[in-house]
């Protein structure tokens, strides 16, 4: 009889090879392309020993990165075991880290605000408090994620900072020295002042300090190539609203309203701060539409045309169409998800509220990505 022979020794390329579909969880990038793997060695058994450099020490995700490493190299044939050592970058390795993640851009530079970005940038305003802003801004970005768009979230409501619970988002942002990387819920990266308040404490500060905070996160946070940004503003017409008409100019404008008269009055000056601003108004939400009752009729608890009268009236003041995007009805099932952390339109996307999030993410997710509405810095030539 013969005898089998042993399988054959995986090579080191090999190695690298199955380490390369391993990403950084947080960076989402693959682990050899950020010189993250110091060594990988295979000993005469098949049993390999990797090391890997976290980012920092206290890298919170650093069993997720040892046990996909784990799982990629005992895939390769020949592999009898596999061990993982976790060290950590040295200052000059995570400045070129910084310097390769950020693509020689400048640092406190906002890559949003670059003549050539393609992201779209929208900042969901509201004139009032209490209308829903929030719970629309992060059923859209749950929404485009699932389109397969790559989404970030900045909740500059600075003092009614909700968005890290309605996203279930619960531990704090890694820093590599001056750089942020945002943690990551249902595909959505995401930022908030309240990652970094202990406990529930109230923000007290002013123009300045806000001012300062927004641009921290645009500049400092490392958003990768997103499709889509979504700022989660502040109600009113107040600092952070000019800071991100400043910061971010190419910025677009969704105004959120309820139906109510009153509250639609309101919203109307929170649009119309484009004239000033001199941004682009992509259209009205109406949340709180209707209550859909068992017998399949609706009961307008907080009146009717509201969001339609907003558009109306934008289009006329602004000299340009602003669409009504679409109406949210009362649903419980979009509170119960904010409060669980799991956005409606992934919990219960087949609810009233889930369908038409999703219709209105759909439709601002059909615009292309791209030069639409921007300066080409074109001049015409004289006769």
């Amino acid at each position: 009889m013969g005898t089998m022979s042993a399988p054959a020794l995986p090579t080191r390329d090999a190695l690298l090879t199955a380490l390369s579909k391993v990403n950084d969880p947080e960076i989402r990038r693959p682990i050899t392309e950020l010189g993250m793997v110091q060594s990988v060695e295979v000993d005469d058994g098949g049993r390999v020993a990797l090391t890997i450099l976290l980012t920092v020490s206290g890298c919170p995700l650093k069993e997720t990165l040892t046990r996909d490493s784990t799982t990629a190299l005992a895939a390769v044939p020949g592999v009898t075991g596999v061990r993982v050592t976790l060290g950590v970058m040295s200052e000059e390795q995570r400045a070129a880290l910084r310097e390769q993640l950020r693509g020689g851009a400048a640092e406190r530079e906002i890559p949003f605000a670059r003549p050539g970005s393609l992201t779209r940038v929208y900042a969901v305003a509201s004139g009032k408090g209490g209308v829903g802003k929030s719970s629309v801004t992060v059923n859209l970005a749950a929404a485009f994620a699932e389109q397969g768009l790559r989404v970030g979230v900045v909740d500059a409501d600075v003092y009614g900072f909700s968005v890290p619970r309605m996203l279930g988002v619960e531990r704090r942002p890694t820093q590599v020295d001056d750089m942020i990387l945002p943690p990551i819920a249902h595909d959505v990266k995401v930022i908030s002042i309240g990652m970094f308040v202990p406990g529930n404490q109230p923000v007290v500060w002013r123009g300045p300090m806000l001012h300062r905070a927004l641009q921290q996160f645009l500049a400092d946070v490392f958003w990768g190539d997103l499709d889509v940004l979504l700022l989660d503003l502040p109600p009113g017409t107040g600092d952070i609203a000019i800071s991100t008409a400043q910061l971010i100019p190419g910025a677009e404008i969704l105004v959120v309203t309820t139906p109510q008269q009153a509250a639609a009055e309101v919203a109307e000056r929170a649009g119309a701060i484009a004239l000033q601003t001199h941004q682009r108004v992509a259209g009205v939400i109406e949340n709180m539409s209707w209550l859909e009752l068992p017998d399949g009729t609706r009961q307008e608890i907080f009146g009717s045309g509201g969001g339609q009268a907003v558009a109306h009236s934008l289009t006329r003041s602004i000299g340009a169409p602003v669409p009504l995007l679409g109406q949210i009805p009362l649903d419980t099932r979009l509170r119960e998800g904010g409060d669980a952390g799991t956005p409606v339109v992934l919990g219960a996307p087949d609810s009233a509220a889930g369908v038409a999030l999703r219709a209105i993410a759909q439709g601002l997710g059909r615009r292309a990505r791209g030069l639409a509405g921007r300066s080409l810095g074109l001049t015409p030539a004289g006769r």
